[in-house]
C-alpha cells in the first residue's frame, strides 16, 4: 500500500489538525474529534485492487461522526464501507443499533449518519465496494449495516486472511488478476456477512439468509462445469428439494440462477478490453461451460448475439 498521509514531518501541536485535513481532503463524511491528550501519532495508506478502493489508517483515540449533513454533501451512494479492525477497539452507533469491534472482526457500514469511537493505537483497513455488488446477493445493506462480524466465525478468518495479503501483494498484480482477486474478496466478505445474519435472524427471514448465501456460494463456483443445483443444496445445508423451493417462491429456479450468473460472468468478460486476447472457448470454459457450442447457443438466447459479436460490439463501445 501507498503511504498518503503521516503526522511524522509535523509538530505535535499541529498533527491533528493535519490529520482532519487529510480526512476532509479524501472527502471522509465525518467530523473528527479527540478523545485524549496523549500525543497524536496517524498515519493514511491507500491501494486500489480492482473493484476495491482501500484505506489503511492508523491513529490515536477520537471520535468521528458522520452527520446527516456530511453524509449528504459528500456520501458515497452507489458504496459501501467494509471495516476490518486489526488493531485497538471501536464502538458504533448507526439508527438503532450499536456494536464493538476488536481485531479481527469486520463491519458494514451504509452511507447513512452514524458515529464511532477509536481506542488509542487503532488501526483499521477500510474498504469501499460497489454497493450493487453486495447488495445483489446479500439484500439492502442496511439490514447489516453496523453489525459486527466476530473473528470467530471461520468465514470472517477467511476473509481477513485473504484481504491482508491481498493488499500487500496488490502492486504486482496485473490488472486483469486484480479484478478477479477482488471479486473473490467481496464474495467472501458477502459470504462472512450471510454467516453472521443466519446467527440471529428471526425464522422469517432465515430462508432469505439461507437464500443469499446460496447465491453468495453460486458466485464463487461458478467455474466449476460439475457445479449445480444438488451440489449448491449440499453447500448451504439444505435438501435439493427445499432450496428449489425457496428460489420458486421466489420467483427463480435454481438453475436458471446458476446459467443466468455464468452468462453474465461471461459478457462481463467479453465486454472487458483487458480480455481481449482470450479465445471465446477459454470464457467459456472458465465460467463452467463444458463446451463451446453449448456456450455459444446459450449465450446467443441470452443476450441476443453471438459471443463474437457481442464482444466486438463492446470493444467498438470502448473506442
Amino acid at each position: 500500500m501507498r503511504t498518503l498521509f503521516s503526522t511524522e514531518k509535523f509538530h505535535p501541536r499541529d498533527r491533528f489538525r493535519s490529520w482532519r485535513d487529510a480526512m476532509s481532503d479524501m472527502r471522509v463524511p465525518a467530523e473528527q474529534k479527540r478523545l485524549t491528550d496523549d500525543p497524536f501519532d496517524a498515519k493514511i495508506e491507500i491501494a486500489t485492487v480492482g473493484s476495491i478502493e482501500a484505506i489503511r489508517t492508523s491513529h490515536g483515540a477520537l471520535r468521528a461522526e458522520a452527520t446527516p449533513d456530511l453524509v449528504r454533501n459528500h456520501g458515497q451512494e452507489n458504496a459501501v464501507g467494509i471495516f476490518f479492525r486489526q488493531a485497538g477497539i471501536a464502538k458504533t452507533g448507526q439508527s438503532d443499533r450499536t456494536s464493538v469491534q476488536r481485531p479481527g472482526d469486520l463491519m458494514v457500514l451504509d452511507c447513512r449518519p452514524a458515529a464511532q469511537e477509536y481506542s488509542s493505537g487503532s488501526q483499521m483497513l477500510t474498504l469501499h465496494i460497489p454497493r450493487e455488488r453486495l447488495e445483489s446477493v446479500l439484500g439492502p445493506a442496511r439490514l447489516y449495516s453496523g453489525l459486527t462480524i466476530g473473528a470467530d466465525l471461520g468465514s470472517t478468518a477467511l476473509a481477513t486472511g485473504f484481504l491482508t495479503e491481498l493488499m500487500r501483494a496488490s502492486h504486482s498484480l496485473t490488472p486483469a488478476v486484480a479484478d478477479r482477486m477482488s471479486a473473490i474478496g467481496i464474495d467472501l466478505i458477502a459470504a462472512s456477512i450471510a454467516e453472521r445474519l443466519a446467527q440471529e435472524v428471526s425464522r422469517p427471514l432465515h430462508e432469505t439468509v439461507t437464500v443469499q448465501r446460496a447465491k453468495t456460494y453460486v458466485e464463487a463456483n461458478l467455474g466449476d462445469a460439475d457445479f449445480g443445483p444438488p451440489e449448491l443444496a449440499a453447500a448451504v445445508g439444505v435438501s435439493l428439494r427445499r432450496l428449489q423451493e425457496m428460489f420458486h417462491e421466489r420467483g427463480r429456479h435454481v438453475s436458471d440462477y446458476i446459467w443466468e450468473r455464468r452468462l453474465l460472468r461471461a459478457g462481463h468478460q467479453l465486454s472487458n478490453i483487458e480480455h481481449g486476447h482470450l479465445p471465446i472457448g477459454t470464457v467459456a470454459y472458465s465460467c463452467g461451460f463444458s463446451s463451446q457450442a453449448h456456450f455459444s447457443r446459450r449465450f446467443k438466447a441470452h443476450h441476443g448475439m453471438t459471443p463474437s459479436e457481442f464482444r466486438q460490439a463492446a470493444l467498438e463501445v470502448a473506442r
